[in-house]
């Protein structure tokens, strides 16, 4: 669902990363604002692939759809209103991943090479258990 929001926020015209994710969070009201770990290498993809075409504009990095990433983009665009964005009743998920988040930077920073071992093995079980829960959905 992302990439297609992506190509349906560029139909708006050219835009760097971070205006990309000010158009996708207006998609979703403010309930959602994607990272730039997760615009990047979707722009950097689409870019692979002929989709969208970037250039420097002031000294940032604009990207712009080409002609076929107009027509991939109309085809599969997101109905904005209609958008499965997170909503306030994932607030609580989305905290504690950030709390996770802080524990694991502060972990990392000061812990032996064998507790982050242990703490990354603790990270990719939950991760695992999370995809074994939307595999119930």
């Amino acid at each position: 669902m992302v990439p297609d929001l992506l190509l349906t926020a560029l139909l708006d015209g050219p835009a760097h990363g971070y205006e990309v994710m000010d158009r996708l969070e207006r998609f979703s009201g403010g309930n959602w604002r994607p990272s730039p770990g997760s615009i990047y290498p979707l722009l950097q993809m689409f870019q692979d692939r002929g989709v969208v075409r970037s250039s420097e504009v002031d000294g940032k990095r604009v990207f712009s759809l080409t002609e076929s990433g107009q027509q991939q983009a109309a085809e599969r665009r997101v109905d904005r209103a209609g958008a499965a964005f997170p909503t306030e009743e994932h607030s609580p998920l989305r905290d504690e991943t950030f709390k996770l988040r802080m524990a694991a930077q502060e972990l990392s920073a000061t812990a032996s090479p064998e507790v982050v071992e242990r703490a990354a093995a603790i990270v990719k079980d939950a991760r695992q258990a999370l995809h074994r829960l939307l595999a119930e959905q």
